[in-house]
């Protein structure tokens, strides 16, 4: 991108993204599969209270259900965990992330195909795009870990934005839910870290996040403006790296610099260590809409959000059980002290 680029650029990048965002297209499938759920549980209710279903058209539907769940249930329901039960050990929390190395459809057709399924919930589902999250049973890029409300240490009530992930090689993220006191050139001073001082004077504003215990003299930056020079896509809209030319934006006054968020340290597990740490409900994997993960990277809020709070925010938006446990974690919100 050439030096001159005006801000319309980053603005038309991120707009782009969010229009092509296909983690939207499997948010509303899921959430129609939720109201379809619903819908059977009400329909055998009433079925149970009655001895027949009065409306043969609700039968209709319940079929089409049927086959709607099972076409996408290996994709989006967690597999049952074989010996879930806890080991209270690992709540701590010090071996963790540390690597030592609705709408119903209403379809009459009976004789509707799997393939014709996405077509019919192309305008029948309805979500906030801003504000979507479910859970998902794998982990991969550009989905979040929420920690299990028990778990102790640094990970306490934290959300972490998966960056790469492999069975074999391992997993790094970044905790996106730990706002640091002060702006970047108050956290850059105090502590011993290895920022550039160019851009430690650049985005002196920028606002920083606690990312995590492995390497955490070290800064990244994480963003929304498009996958400009040295950045890297993590999902539709989210982007890591790029600060040198996002710098030179910064200096031409086309980009706040508080309108990114520089991550002090990561976090990191060894290949198999994560999978193990999932099977023991260590962390609850999730997909989540944009405006969740850049959160303090000026993602706008809304009055029904809770602004200082985001991991109970994204449980609560899930719903069922993990709407129970936010609601009874006893949680002190995103801004604590973090070492």
């Amino acid at each position: 991108m050439a030096k001159g680029s005006q801000r319309a650029f980053f603005e038309k990048n991120l707009e782009d993204a969010m229009d092509n965002d296909w983690r939207e297209f499997r948010a509303r499938l899921v959430a129609q599969e939720n109201a379809i759920a619903r819908s059977k549980k009400n329909n055998k209710k009433k079925e149970n209270s009655t001895g027949k279903i009065k409306d043969r058209s609700l039968s209709k539907q319940g079929d089409l259900g049927d086959m709607f769940a099972d076409a996408i249930a290996s994709i989006f329901h967690p597999k049952e965990k074989e010996g879930s039960s806890k080991n209270h050990n690992i709540f701590d929390g010090d071996t963790i992330g540390n690597a030592i190395l609705p709408e119903e459809i209403d379809c009459e057709d009976p004789f509707v195909t799997r393939e014709e399924l996405p077509i019919l919930l192309e305008n029948k589902v309805s979500i906030d795009k801003h504000r979507w999250a479910h859970p998902i049973p794998h982990v991969e890029p550009g989905c979040v870990l929420l920690s299990n409300e028990i778990l102790g240490g640094v990970f306490r009530q934290t959300v972490v934005l998966i960056i790469d992930h492999s069975e074999s090689q391992g997993t790094t993220g970044i905790i996106i839910n730990r706002p640091l006191k002060g702006d970047l050139q108050t956290v850059a001073t105090a502590q011993n870290t290895t920022l550039d001082l160019s851009l430690k004077l650049a985005f002196s504003e920028a606002p920083v996040t606690y990312g995590g215990p492995v390497n955490s003299d070290q800064f990244s930056i994480l963003h929304g403006f498009g996958q400009v020079e040295g950045s890297r896509k993590v999902a539709p809209g989210i982007f890591v790296g790029g600060s040198e030319e996002l710098m030179d934006e910064v200096r031409m006054s086309q980009l706040d610099p508080r309108e990114v968020l520089f991550v002090k340290g990561h976090a990191a597990w060894v290949a198999g260590q994560l999978k193990k740490e999932i099977s023991k409900d260590v962390w609850y994997p999730a997909a989540v809409s944009s405006d969740y993960i850049l959160r303090y990277a000026s993602a706008s809020t809304k009055e029904r959000d809770i602004p200082s709070d985001l991991w109970s925010e994204i449980m609560q938006c899930m719903g069922d059980e993990f709407a129970t446990l936010a609601l009874a974690a006893d949680g002190r919100g995103d801004y604590r002290m973090a070492p």
